[in-house]
């Protein structure tokens, strides 16, 4: 039997996603060792490898096959696009992503007008103002704290993941349009989908049989 191979996005989600899988039998005590320096964990037993990625990189080794199975959040899934079937909504890490800004941005938004967007999502941005909205916009990619964007007149909105809003309530911002939900998933590569059909659908149905039980 080979190893199904397991990517889960670093940080707070993959403690999260291990309790879960615990929760249907599947463990791995050496992932939780803080102070191991390992790259790969091994569940011997199951027959299963387990390793950390940054969340933008998760969906890359699972098209390529490198992961058999991938948990990461679905405003990754939206950015990196990457080809893979996504099979279940953990409702971990709950949150949306939207447009933000001043309240005196909302008329621009309603207008049609030419204006920028800062973001770190900006294929999610972009996919929105020109698929769903068809407004032309100047998109500015940042990789820090995109609240001061407009706040410093660098642009007129900002394209965002909000989960309380307190941040942007403190900076004097509010949210203008509700893009999507945000949430963890499960996302499986498409050989291996058919290759083990019968183990990843097993992982599939007991994960999917545990939160339905919970979520009642």
């Amino acid at each position: 039997m080979r190893y199904i191979t397991i990517a889960l996005a670093k940080g707070r989600l993959a403690m999260k996603t291990m309790e879960l899988l615990e929760m249907v039998g599947i463990s791995c005590d050496e992932i939780k060792d803080k102070s191991s320096r390992k790259l790969i964990f091994v569940n011997e037993e199951l027959k299963l490898k387990f390793f950390l990625a940054k969340a933008s990189d998760v969906p890359t080794y699972v098209e390529y096959g490198a992961a058999d199975i991938g948990f990461v959040g679905k405003d990754t899934i939206l950015e990196e696009g990457r080809k893979m079937y996504e099979v279940l909504d953990l409702g971990l890490g709950k949150c949306r992503m939207c447009v933000a800004g001043p309240e005196s941005a909302r008329k621009l938004l309603q207008h049609g007008e030419l204006i920028r967007v800062a973001t770190k999502f900006p294929n999610i941005a972009k996919d929105y103002f020109y698929n769903k909205k068809h407004q032309t916009v100047e998109i500015i990619k940042l990789n820090g704290s995109i609240e001061l964007a407009p706040i410093v007149g660098l642009s007129e909105v900002i394209v965002d993941i909000v989960e309380t809003g307190s941040t942007l309530k403190e900076n004097g911002l509010v949210i203008l349009e509700d893009i999507c939900n945000i949430s963890a998933r499960m996302v499986v590569n498409e050989v291996s989908m058919k290759m083990e059909h019968e183990r990843i659908s097993k992982i599939i149905k007991d994960l999917q049989k545990h939160l339905n039980t919970n979520n009642k």
